[in-house]
């Protein structure tokens, strides 16, 4: 059977016959996908860039934050839209592409677009901007004189592919501070960004050369170097390694805002474990595990349980046994890859080595399920587990004892997922924040952060713009050249 072919990416200026394209497979036995991505050479790739840093320069600069605001609304409008071609082809192919549960793609995508609605943008700013029209023009600074931020004339995303849709962040973000934006699709995801540049393009015409949306092997350094070349700054998602290669790629003066590996975890409080609470908790703690497989730096891997409550730390489990088998049924678990079989298959077998060693460890669920609760009745350090709805879950006497258990581990820290009474949220978000957390939130919103988050505990726009002075003293200056002066000192 042949598979259905579409184009990824977006590369405004360039015939598709002018350009070498290369194809990545994806699904299998009777739906089977082929996207072809663009292989650009260096100096098509020299030439994009500056395309894109010029349009941008007289398209996207000219725009106010809130006409760019009321753009990005009415494309992500249509996205949420059922009707909408855009909206089908993604609800037709993503489930394809990443192999996730066509339902969990659809749920997840509209709660995922919701935060770039006008309204939620519009906070994103403010969280980064006392005053948001320091992006339009000079306004008066606090110190006197006058303040504008400036975004870079190109911005360049290095994607990672392994949430739907990820690459909607950061590109926003670009078109936010009215840079140029080229992003690299992620092989492992290479639709959605493309998908949504034209998207945009079609619902303001004039965005359209403002932005491009490339892919290189592997190892090509020399096209990526080239795109690199012009850049003033470069935004990375990925695994350290990769982010490290990177780096080693660009010019010193270079900006570099890198997002690598990160391991979130979740904390139940006695409170939230007596017999009615327990249940609802272990509800919304398997839909974090569920949501995109403990894919996304914000998922969790381990539940630290606190004993004294109604329902003891192993009960626990066991209603999270039940709810992950519930989840199963309704979202089933994707096929996977050897590799991923292989590590989900170490890491059990680890877990039960473990169990033989030490009294009141556990796997919960049957060997052959496409899910794993491992239970351990004493303090375990925060460790990754293979993903894939397999979730460790350890008891702890007291929730301070978390503290211990992953201090080591700061650079690696970002969301932590809570279940505590709120004297002891604000207690231990203390602690947490202390030792690395950037994110705290309730369990079952682990995998959906609101608008304007710190991602990473950074300034999503902040981060990518340089703030421009005028000094008093040049107030001054211009008002003793001015044609009143004159008057004045005759």
């Amino acid at each position: 059977m042949s598979a259905e072919r579409v184009t990824g990416g977006y590369l405004p200026g360039l015939a598709e016959s002018q350009v070498q394209w290369h194809p990545l497979a994806f699904g299998g036995e009777g739906n089977r996908l082929e996207i072809a991505v663009p292989l650009l050479d260096a100096a098509q790739m020299q030439s994009l860039a500056q395309r894109v840093k010029q349009a941008a320069s007289e398209r996207l600069t000219v725009l106010g934050v809130s006409q760019i605001i009321e753009i990005v609304d009415r494309a992500v409008a249509r996205l949420l839209d059922p009707a909408d071609p855009y909206r089908q082809q993604a609800d037709r192919l993503l489930p394809v592409v990443t192999g996730y549960d066509a339902e969990m793609v659809r749920l997840g995508l509209t709660s995922y677009l919701k935060t770039f609605r006008a309204p939620q943008l519009h906070r994103f700013v403010a969280e980064d901007f006392a005053n948001p029209k320091v992006l339009d023009e000079f306004q008066p600074a606090t110190k006197g004189g006058a303040v504008r931020a400036f975004g870079p004339r190109l911005l360049v995303h290095n994607w990672a592919g392994n949430v739907p849709g990820l690459p909607l962040w950061s590109l926003v973000c670009g078109l936010l501070v009215k840079a140029g934006n080229i992003g690299k699709l992620p092989s492992a995801e290479p639709l959605f960004a493309g998908l949504f540049a034209r998207l945009l393009a079609e619902v303001h015409p004039p965005l359209a050369d403002c932005m491009a949306v490339v892919w290189w092997k592997g190892g090509d350094q020399q096209s990526s170097s080239a795109l690199f070349a012009q850049a003033d700054t470069v935004l990375a998602y990925g695994g350290n390694d990769a982010i490290e290669q990177i780096r080693a790629q660009l010019p010193a003066t270079t900006r570099f805002l890198p997002y690598g590996h990160k391991l979130g975890f979740g904390m139940i409080g006695r409170a939230a474990l007596d017999t009615q609470r327990a249940p609802a908790t272990a509800r919304l703690a398997a839909h974090d595990v569920a949501r995109y497989e403990q894919q996304g730096c914000y998922s969790p891997h381990v539940f630290y349980v606190e004993r004294g409550g109604k329902v003891s730390p192993r009960e626990f489990a066991q209603y999270l046994a039940g709810e992950l088998a519930s989840l199963q049924r309704r979202f089933p678990r994707r096929v996977l890859a050897l590799e991923d079989a292989v590590g989900i298959a170490g890491w059990r077998q680890a877990c039960e080595l473990q169990s033989l060693a030490a009294s009141g460890a556990e796997l919960i669920g049957d060997e052959t399920a496409p899910w794993c609760v491992a239970y351990a009745d004493r303090a375990q350090p925060l460790a990754p587990t293979a993903g894939n709805r397999n979730i460790q879950v350890v008891a702890v006497d007291r929730l301070d004892d978390v503290i211990g258990q992953i201090e080591r581990h700061g650079a690696y820290l970002q969301t932590a997922g809570l279940a505590t009474t709120p004297s002891e949220l604000f207690r231990l978000s203390q602690q947490l924040g202390r030792f690395g957390v950037t994110r705290i939130c309730a369990i079952g919103s682990m995998t959906a952060p609101e608008a304007g988050w710190h991602h990473d505990g950074r300034f999503n726009l902040l981060d990518l713009v340089r703030m421009v002075e005028i000094e008093q003293s040049a107030e001054r200056a211009a008002d003793r050249l001015a044609p009143y002066a004159q008057e004045d000192a005759s």
